[in-house]
């Protein structure tokens, strides 16, 4: 028996990369890290882990891996459970010993398994840029330091670190973990020992304004109190200063909703009327179906939720259903969406394995009367929804993303551009380039199929549509590496 202890997923590449030269099977290794609880096996473990690392492997065994299981291990490395190194390592020899796909076999109980890992590290990633609150600990001449602290549920400070380095790169700060912590100074991250609640900062006077605007957000009508208590957890709330405003607002919220009805201030102006309790996709999909928060749900046919796989790793966005969408009932199945697929095709991407959906979820259109032969009705065309249509119904595309979670997203044409990136984006000038929202930290933007098929100019028309396929290739390739 192989007893190896390891700290980080660097540690873990060392010594799996070193077992499976050596040719050691899943069942001969004992894996434990450093924050285990201490038991008879503690000297063997750190000895067998001494003697594996002065027995380097032979300079002519070399091996090569996925680059996708490589992405999966960095993440899944994070998460708190010991078990990670032991599945870790089994689909590792399992992928060098014949089973070359297994990463696409999502039914395979070690697949599935670390893919609710890394969905759980990355959800704890997504509450750590949510949750941290700075508070100023200095003032002097080399300017401002803030501190925060916070409680993740995994190891997770390496993952979330640079999202605050880009979000608050003109400002010196630190994050302090019960695990580990970070520090952003002179545009360098530099990592160090957890530190304990009791060294936390106290309150500033940034707090103050935290619960001015906390409360001039808060809207009571959309209160359910067990789904905020899982997305924002109680344990949290010490550190968030405007959670001290919440039991107070929670009382006051029956008044105040009753207030805003009789000021018409706007609880029906968007879909967050109909959201349901439970945030899953099969929920989602069948209260969105009742949705009347914008006008277009009288003249459409029919509500048209996204469709796809519900733990995919690419997400893609377009702007509302077309005609044939509408009446169908799913998203790109009309000329559009044969355009989109052919483009799949040309990439290798199973439409199957991605998750579709649309900004508006109702098509909008205006009637036409048909030009020549015989009067067979008039023609819906297209018509571009508006800044009310598509706020109304945002909090659908809010929640099918946090349903999802996807690794990759991205958005056809300008109205999803401008939804994900915000209004300043340009597709013209940023078509194409990976960047990183709040939502996903990668995240693209292209042509959309139907301006493509609208497109006069035949050269132009095929280079938008190369375009497209190029981007989705380069989605493709994020994903893989």
């Amino acid at each position: 028996m192989h007893f190896v202890e390891v700290n980080s997923f660097d540690q873990w590449r060392s010594e799996a990369r070193r077992l499976i030269v050596q040719k050691v099977a899943p069942p001969e290794i004992h894996w434990a890290t450093a924050s285990a609880q201490p038991s008879l096996f503690d000297a063997g473990l750190s000895a067998q882990a001494e003697a594996l690392a002065e027995s380097p492997p032979p300079p002519s065994s070399t091996f090569t891996v996925p680059h996708a299981f490589v992405s999966l291990a960095r993440e899944v490395a994070c998460h708190r459970d010991t078990v990670r190194w032991e599945l870790l390592y089994r689909t590792l020899w399992r992928l060098l010993h014949s089973e070359y796909q297994l990463l696409k076999r999502v039914t395979d109980d070690d697949v599935h398994a670390l893919a609710q890992m890394r969905k759980a590290v990355s959800r704890d990633v997504h509450k750590m840029k949510a949750f941290v609150r700075f508070r100023k600990v200095s003032d002097d001449r080399e300017g401002d330091t803030y501190v925060a602290w916070h409680r993740p549920d995994h190891q997770i400070v390496r993952l979330a670190a640079p999202f605050f380095a880009r979000r608050f790169n003109d400002m010196n700060w630190s994050i302090l973990t019960p695990d580990e912590s970070v520090v952003w100074e002179q545009g360098k991250l530099t990592y160090g020992p957890g530190v304990p609640a009791s060294e936390a900062p106290h309150e500033d006077a940034l707090e103050g304004l935290w619960r001015t605007y906390y409360a001039s957000i808060f809207n009571p009508a959309r209160i359910k109190d067990a789904t905020m208590k899982r997305e924002m957890p109680v344990r949290h709330w010490k550190t968030l200063p405007e959670a001290s405003l919440i039991d107070d607002l929670l009382r006051r919220a029956p008044a105040r909703v009753d207030e805003m009805i009789a000021n018409s201030e706007g609880i029906s102006q968007t879909a967050m009327r109909f959201m349901p309790t439970e945030l899953s996709l099969d929920k989602l999909r069948l209260a969105a179906g009742s949705c009347q928060a914008c006008p277009l749900h009288g003249p459409a046919t029919q509500t048209v939720f996204g469709q796809g796989n519900p733990d995919a790793k690419l997400m893609i966005i377009g702007e509302q259903p077309g005609d044939r969408e509408d009446i169908v009932g799913e998203p790109f199945v009309g000329p559009a969406g044969q355009v989109l697929d052919a483009a799949l095709l040309k990439v290798g991407i199973d439409r199957k394995e991605v998750y579709l959906t649309n900004v508006v979820k109702h098509f909008k259109f205006i009637e036409s009367e048909p030009t020549g032969g015989p009067q067979r009705g008039k023609r819906r065309l297209h018509k571009k929804p508006d800044s009310r249509e598509i706020f109304a119904c945002r909090p659908w595309l809010e929640a099918e993303i946090a349903a999802v979670r996807p690794d990759t997203i991205v958005c056809l044409g300008a109205t999803p551009s401008q939804a994900i990136f915000g209004r300043d984006f340009r597709l013209t000038s940023q078509r194409g380039k990976l960047l990183t929202t709040e939502w996903c930290q990668r995240t693209l933007a292209t042509w959309h199929p139907a301006a493509i098929l609208r497109m006069p100019d035949e050269t132009r028309r095929e280079r938008m549509r190369d375009e497209l396929t190029e981007d989705l290739r380069t989605a493709v390739q994020v994903q893989a590496g």
